[in-house]
């Protein structure tokens, strides 16, 4: 199979998440980076979005999802962000980086990065 990657970086989305007692009443940004793995040759000889991943789709039911979330663990909803996407769209491998903006003093970003496949 050709490996190509479809990715979606820098989608910010508002969520409740955090273990501390004033993350539990607020909305906090977290940001995701997606590269997702499947083979888009069908789609590129055909231009039928059939063939490949529709990323406004992607993007738009990953912001309904997470906005609707309310976990304590970035661990936790990045597991289920990577189930969701291999459940629901035609990838063989997603590689997610779910970053939480803020959330260490004098620290840019911090975040978690996984890798999760069919198999």
């Amino acid at each position: 199979m050709n490996k190509d990657t479809i990715f979606i970086h820098g989608l910010e989305i508002k969520t409740v998440i955090g273990v501390y007692e004033h993350e539990r009443h607020i909305r906090q940004t977290v940001l995701l980076d997606l590269d997702m793995t499947l083979s888009t040759r069908a789609a590129a000889n055909s231009e039928d979005l059939r063939y490949t991943v529709d990323y406004a789709s992607v993007s738009s039911r990953l912001t309904a999802y997470v906005e609707s979330t309310d976990y304590q663990l970035i661990e936790s909803l990045a597991e289920q962000v990577t189930g969701l996407v291999l459940r629901e769209f035609a990838v063989e491998e997603v590689r997610l980086k779910l970053s939480k903006p803020g959330a260490v003093k004098n620290a840019a970003n911090v975040g978690i990065v996984l890798t999760r496949s069919r198999q």
